[in-house]
């Protein structure tokens, strides 16, 4: 049995509305991050209905996000400082902590904000070097290897932390760590 398509998606200022409620009860989100997921679904509905006007669409997807700004329920400020938080905590490396903040669209202020806040209390080597033991601890890397490979996979796991984003001081520091130096 055919599938039917979908129909185009309401991109009224309700159905807009609706959709981005909809959005930021199931996930915390920026304010460029919400534009971008609004502007597709109004792309989404222009592509599936040719009675659709984006132009219009778009006036209300720029009223609608700048609504939810000024009432702050959409925070760029408290996303950044909650999202740094949570990808630290994973073991992300400050510059890709900072990559993937600007990917969803925080700006400069808030995301250097954020990683002060990251680092406050210690340096960033600090930060660093903790972030970096997470994951070699997660990834079975240097330390963490069974005693037989880690010679012969040293730089592979070197290069791995390096592609996290670790600076190669910091990880091989760790890689080349015994496993006694691990911090619990």
């Amino acid at each position: 049995m055919a599938r039917s398509p979908k129909p185009a998606p309401a991109v009224d200022r309700a159905g807009l509305e609706a959709a981005a409620l909809a959005y930021l009860e199931r996930y915390a989100s920026s304010a460029e991050n919400l534009r971008r997921v609004l502007v597709r679904r109004v792309r989404r509905a222009a592509h599936l209905d040719e009675t659709v006007d984006p132009e219009a669409a778009l006036i209300h997807v720029d009223a609608l996000v700048e609504r939810y700004t000024s009432a702050r329920l959409v925070d760029d400020d408290a996303y950044a400082r909650g999202r740094a938080a949570s990808l630290s905590r994973r073991g992300e490396s400050l510059r890709g902590i900072r990559a993937k903040l600007q990917a969803k669209g925080v700006g400069q202020g808030e995301v250097r904000t954020a990683l002060d806040a990251l680092t406050e209390g210690s340096s960033e080597a600090d930060v660093e070097l903790a972030s970096a033991w997470k994951i070699a601890r997660k990834r079975r890397l240097g330390p963490f290897r069974d005693e037989a490979q880690r010679a012969e996979r040293r730089d592979k796991d070197i290069a791995a932390l390096m592609r996290r984003g670790f600076g190669y001081s910091v990880a091989a520091r760790v890689i080349r760590a015994h496993p006694d130096e691990a911090p619990q």
